[in-house]
């Protein structure tokens, strides 16, 4: 029989590359976390915004369905849409299929500019921290703390400012209030970057579906305006 003591340099220097192996291990893993702590820094807030509100699970959407509705006072409003976002095909759902309007938005003519403006203004309330890293042409102001106009909490800021030329409003600016989890809370509308603003209301409703964060629901400081979204439907 092999005497035992002969074992163990064995095991000690088993012992030893285990040893060696898990720090390499943990050596690797904290440089990979290193690397992600330092390209999630390098983003914009912008983009962080967009990420805080799932859009990471965009790219699979195939189909978007959502109601916009306004009540003003004693008043309702609403339009309904369907958006296939990989074809950027669009129905506008009026009353009777047989009147709904479908088209495409790479071939818009002059019939169809009222529609393609109603579904961008409606998409874009439902879709705003999308649209920060979607659109081009837009300058972002620096990210600084402030008080949000409407609930007077202390939220961070900034400010994206739209280009003078293409678009349905160009030199437009909207003014995000967000906070420390980069979700928005508040937000203000300045026409063609007007200093008075043209509209502030919150953001609020948040629901996440298929990965999806979306505010549902905007309300202006006094309460008669309410903007929400229904009937919302996501295809993957």
């Amino acid at each position: 029989m092999k005497p035992t003591h002969l074992l163990l340099p064995f095991i000690f220097i088993l012992s030893l590359a285990s040893c060696k192996e898990n720090k390499d291990t943990d050596v690797v893993q904290d440089a990979v976390e290193e690397v992600s702590e330092t390209v999630a820094d390098a983003r914009t807030p912008a983009e962080k915004i967009a990420m805080a509100n799932g859009i990471e699970a965009w790219d699979d959407v195939t189909s978007l369905r959502f109601t916009f509705n306004v009540d003003r006072g004693e008043n309702h409003y609403e339009r309904s849409w369907i958006w296939y976002p990989k074809q950027n095909e669009v129905i506008k759902k009026v009353e009777g299929d047989e009147n709904d309007i479908r088209y495409n938005r790479n071939d818009i003519d002059s019939t169809l500019t009222d529609t393609d403006a109603a579904f961008i203004n409606d998409s874009y309330w439902l879709l705003a921290p999308y649209k920060l890293k979607w659109d081009e042409g837009v300058q972002f102001s620096k990210p600084k703390k402030t008080e949000a106009p409407i609930s007077k909490d202390q939220l961070w800021k900034i400010t994206a400012t739209y280009g003078d030329e293409g678009g349905y409003t160009p030199g437009d600016a909207y003014d995000f209030f967000y906070d420390d989890d980069y979700r928005i809370r508040e937000w203000v509308y300045r026409k063609a970057n007007a200093d008075e603003p043209s509209m502030m209301t919150t953001w609020e409703g948040y629901k996440t579906m298929k990965g999806l964060i979306l505010s549902t629901s905007h309300k202006n400081e006094d309460g008669n305006f309410h903007l929400y979204f229904s009937d919302i439907a996501i295809q993957k």
